[in-house]
C-alpha cells in the first residue's frame, strides 16, 4: 500500500540562476510545498499539529539531479508515501515537466514527529494514523 499526491507549480523567475535554470536549492522548497499539500489532501494540516504541540522537522534530505528545469516550466511534483507514519515519516519525490516523462529530479526526506515543548521524538498522533489508514488503503 502507498499514497502518491501530485502537485503542480510553475517555475518563477526568481527561482532561476542567470542562465534561466532552476537553482538547485529550490527543489527542497518544491518538496516542502508538495508534502504540505499531500498531508492536507490526506486530512492532516501542519497548523493543527502545531496547535497540539507537535512539530515535524526534517531530519534527512537528499536530492538527485537528472536534468534542468527552466523559468516558466510547469512542474509536476509527485510526493510518495510508502508506509504508515510512526515516529519518522519517510517521503520520496519525483519532479518532471508537465506532459513529459523525463524525470528532472528525485529526492527523499525523512521527517520526525516531535513534542514541541520537550523537543523529543514522539509517535504520530492518532489523527495522522487514522488519515493515513484511509489514504494508504486506496
Amino acid at each position: 500500500m502507498s499514497y502518491t499526491y501530485t502537485h503542480r507549480r510553475r517555475v518563477r523567475y526568481r527561482e532561476c540562476d542567470p542562465m534561466g535554470v532552476v537553482y538547485h536549492t529550490h527543489y527542497l522548497d518544491y518538496f516542502e510545498v508538495g508534502r504540505t499539500e499531500a498531508l492536507r489532501d490526506a486530512g492532516v494540516r501542519y497548523r493543527d499539529l502545531e496547535s497540539q504541540g507537535i512539530i515535524m522537522p526534517v531530519v534527512e534530505a537528499e536530492v538527485q539531479y537528472h536534468g534542468p528545469a527552466y523559468y516558466d516550466d510547469l512542474l509536476v511534483v509527485a510526493v510518495h508515501f510508502e508506509q504508515m507514519p510512526t515516529v519518522r515519516v519517510p517521503i520520496d519525490y519525483t519532479v518532471r515537466r508537465d506532459e513529459e516523462d523525463d524525470t528532472l529530479v528525485t529526492g527523499h526526506t525523512t521527517l520526525c514527529f516531535m513534542d514541541a515543548e520537550q523537543r523529543r521524538p514522539t509517535q504520530a498522533p492518532e489523527a495522522v494514523r487514522e488519515a493515513f489508514t484511509t489514504v494508504l488503503a486506496t
